[in-house]
C-alpha cells in the first residue's frame, strides 16, 4: 500500500488538474461569448449614452415653482439609462452571484474594463455600490440594510439601488479619524439620527449611501479619534420621495468627472442604521476600500486601453512628412512605450481581481491574502499615475486635435486625474504601503517574494526570457537589501523613502505577471516582447534614491530648504542663526 500511495497522489493531483482545466474552459467559452456580445453594447448603445451625459451634466434645483425646498438633483436620461444597463448587465451582481465561484470577479472586472471609459463616469457609482455590497455581506446586517443587499445586487432595472459612500468632511479626506464631526444621536426605536456637514458626497444621486459619524453619548459626549468612528446606513428618500434629513447645500465644481453628480451635504437628522460594531467603522470599511481601490485601478486602465487604441488607429491615417505617422520610428517606439504600460497594469489589476476572488470564496492561501491587502494600495497608487502620465502621451499622438474640445479627448485626461487622488493619494497610499509592510512583521514581503519567484520559475526554460527573469532577480534582492538598510535608519527616512517603495513593489511585481504571461504556452512574440521592454526600465528606485542620500538623516532639512527658500511662512537654518546673532 505504501508504495502505490505517491502513484496514487499523483493519479489524483492529474485528475484534479484535468477537472479544473475543463471546467475553466467551459466557464471562458460561457464568459466570452457574453464578452464578445457586451463588447458590441458598450461601442455602440453605451458610448452613446456616455458622450451624452458628458454634454448634459448634472444640475441642482433647490427649490420648486412654490418657493418650497425640494433638493433635486437632476440628470440627463441617459445617466438613468446607463443605471438600467448596469442592472440588466449584472455589473454588480455578476460578482456576489458567483455563479463561477472564484473567477466571477475576474468575469465581472472584465465587463467593467470594457465598460468604464464608455460609461460616462457611471464606473463611479457602480464601485461605491460595490464597496457598499461588500460591507453588507460582510455585516449581516438586519433589517432594512439587509433589505439593501437584494436591491445592490438586483438584475431587475426596477429594483437596482446604487449606493454613495459619505466620509469626507470639511477637515479633509483622508483622516477620517481626526477629520469626522458628523454624530449620530440614537432613538428609542433603535435608530439613529446623523447630524453633521459632508463636504464631498459622490453620486449623491444614489439610492442609499454608508457614513462615518460618531455616536453621541447620553451626557452629549462623542469619542474622538478613529476609535469613536461608527459606520451606519440610510436611504436618502423615503417612501414619498422626500430627502430624508439631507439639506443639498451645492454641486461641486470639479476639473474632470463633470457627468456625475457630486454635493456637499448638511444631514439635519438623517435617520440611519448602525452597520458596524459601535467604534468599529474605520475597520469596517477597510474590506470596501479594497473594492473601491480595485475599481480605481480598472478605471485607470479602460481609460490607458482606450487612449492607445485611439492613438494606434490614428497612426494608420495621419500622413505627415512624407509617410503614415506609425511609419515614422520614434512615433512608433512611443506607442510602444505606451502599450508596455497598458499590458503590464492589466495584468496587475486582473492579478489583484483574481486574489479578491480566491478570497472570497474562502480558496486563498494565506500568501494570496497578504498579496490582496499589500496589492490594493500598490495597484491603486501606480495605475492613477499610468493613467495621467499615458493619457497625456496619448492626447499628444493627435497634435492639436488632442487638445480640442470637439474630440472629446481633453475630458479623458480631466477624468483621469481624480484618479490619483480619490480613494487615497500617492503619498497617502504610499504610507498605507508602509503600515501594511510593519503590521505583518514581514509575512507580507516573504509573500510578495515567494510570489516573485513563483512566476519567474515558470520562464525558467524559457532562454529569451532569461535576462528579464535575471534583472527581476536582481531588483527583489536589491529591494530586500535596502529595505533591511531602511529599517536601521529609523520611522522618517522610511516615511520619505514610501513612494519609492511602492513603485518598486509594482515594477518587480508587475514585471513578474509578465515574465509569466509570456512563459504561456499560448503567448505570442509580443507579450515575450513586452516583458523584455518592461524589465529595460529601473526596476528598484528605492535602491537608485538610497544610493543617491535621498532617505539619510539631513535629507529632510535639505527637502525643507529648497522647497522653502525664499518663503515669508519658513526660515532656513542659516536665515534662524542669523537672525539669533541679529538678536544677540
Amino acid at each position: 500500500m505504501s508504495c502505490g500511495f505517491p502513484h496514487n497522489r499523483s493519479l489524483i493531483q492529474s485528475t484534479q488538474q484535468l477537472y479544473e482545466s475543463m471546467v475553466f474552459s467551459l466557464v471562458f467559452a460561457e464568459v466570452n461569448q457574453d464578452l464578445q456580445r457586451f463588447g458590441a453594447r458598450v461601442s455602440g448603445e453605451i458610448l452613446s449614452l456616455g458622450q451624452e451625459c458628458e454634454v448634459m451634466p448634472p444640475r441642482l434645483q433647490q427649490f420648486n415653482g412654490w418657493g418650497q425646498r425640494v433638493d433635486h438633483i437632476l440628470t440627463c436620461p441617459a445617466w438613468k439609462k446607463l443605471k438600467r444597463i448596469s442592472a440588466e448587465e449584472g455589473l454588480i451582481a455578476i460578482g456576489y452571484e458567483r455563479k463561477y465561484s472564484n473567477w466571477s470577479r475576474v468575469y465581472q472586472a472584465a465587463k467593467l474594463f470594457m465598460f468604464s471609459p464608455s460609461s460616462g463616469m457611471f464606473i463611479c457609482p457602480l464601485a461605491m455600490t460595490d464597496g457598499a455590497t461588500k460591507v453588507l455581506e460582510l455585516t449581516k446586517s438586519s433589517g432594512p440594510p439587509e433589505e439593501a443587499f437584494s436591491h445592490l445586487t438586483s438584475r431587475d432595472p426596477k429594483l437596482f439601488w446604487t449606493s454613495g459612500q459619505w466620509m469626507t468632511e470639511r477637515k479633509g479626506g483622508s483622516d477620517v479619524g481626526h477629520g469626522t464631526e458628523t454624530v449620530a444621536c440614537k432613538q428609542d426605536d433603535g435608530t439613529y439620527k446623523l447630524f453633521g456637514f459632508k463636504w464631498f458626497t459622490s453620486a449623491t444621486d444614489a439610492d442609499m449611501t454608508l457614513a462615518l459619524a460618531r455616536i453621541m453619548d447620553a451626557q452629549g459626549s462623542v469619542t474622538k479619534g478613529t476609535q469613536g468612528l461608527s459606520l451606519f446606513f440610510l436611504k436618502l428618500r423615503d417612501e414619498q420621495g422626500q430627502l430624508n434629513g439631507i439639506e443639498v447645500q451645492r454641486l461641486k465644481e470639479k476639473l474632470g468627472t463633470r457627468q456625475l453628480p457630486t454635493a456637499e451635504l448638511l444631514l439635519d437628522g438623517a435617520q440611519a442604521h448602525l452597520v458596524s460594531q459601535e467604534g468599529r467603522g474605520v475597520a469596517t470599511i477597510a474590506n470596501m476600500l479594497n473594492v473601491t481601490r480595485i475599481y480605481n485601478s480598472i478605471c485607470a486602465m479602460g481609460f490607458m486601453r482606450r487612449i492607445v487604441v485611439m492613438a494606434r488607429e490614428y497612426a494608420t491615417q495621419r500622413f505627415v512628412f512624407g509617410k503614415f505617422i506609425k511609419d515614422h520610428p520614434l512615433h512608433t517606439q512611443t506607442l510602444a512605450r505606451m502599450e508596455v504600460q497598458v499590458r503590464g497594469g492589466f495584468l496587475l489589476v486582473m492579478e489583484m481581481v483574481r486574489l479578491l476572488g480566491l478570497e472570497e470564496t474562502n480558496m486563498a492561501s494565506t500568501q494570496d491574502s497578504h498579496l490582496l491587502r499589500l496589492l490594493a494600495s500598490v495597484a491603486k497608487l501606480y495605475t492613477g499615475k499610468q493613467v495621467v502620465a499615458t493619457v497625456s502621451e496619448g492626447l499628444e499622438c493627435f497634435g492639436g486635435q488632442g487638445y480640442m474640445e470637439d474630440t472629446n479627448l481633453p475630458g479623458i485626461l480631466r477624468d483621469s486625474q481624480v484618479l490619483t487622488i480619490w480613494e487615497g493619494t500617492t503619498n497617502v497610499l504610499a504610507l498605507d504601503t508602509l503600515q501594511v509592510l510593519a503590521k505583518s512583521q514581514g509575512q507580507v514581503m516573504q509573500a510578495f517574494s515567494a510570489s516573485v519567484q513563483e512566476k519567474l520559475a515558470s520562464a525558467s526554460d524559457r532562454s529569451e526570457l532569461a535576462s528579464s527573469v535575471q534583472c527581476l532577480q536582481e531588483a527583489l534582492g536589491r529591494l530586500a537589501l535596502q529595505l533591511e538598510k531602511l529599517l536601521g535608519q529609523g520611522s522618517t527616512s522610511m516615511e520619505m523613502a514610501a513612494r519609492d517603495l511602492a513603485y518598486t513593489l509594482a515594477r518587480i511585481y508587475i514585471g513578474a505577471l509578465l515574465v509569466e504571461h509570456a512563459a504561456w504556452a499560448e503567448a505570442s512574440p509580443s507579450d515575450i516582447y513586452a516583458s523584455q521592454r518592461w524589465c529595460e526600465q529601473d526596476l528598484c528606485p528605492l535602491d537608485a534614491a538610497q544610493q543617491a542620500g535621498c532617505y539619510e538623516a539631513d535629507a529632510l532639512c535639505r527637502d525643507m530648504d529648497l522647497v522653502y527658500e525664499g518663503s515669508p511662512t519658513y526660515k532656513t537654518k542659516e536665515s534662524a542663526q542669523a537672525s539669533q546673532k541679529t538678536v544677540v
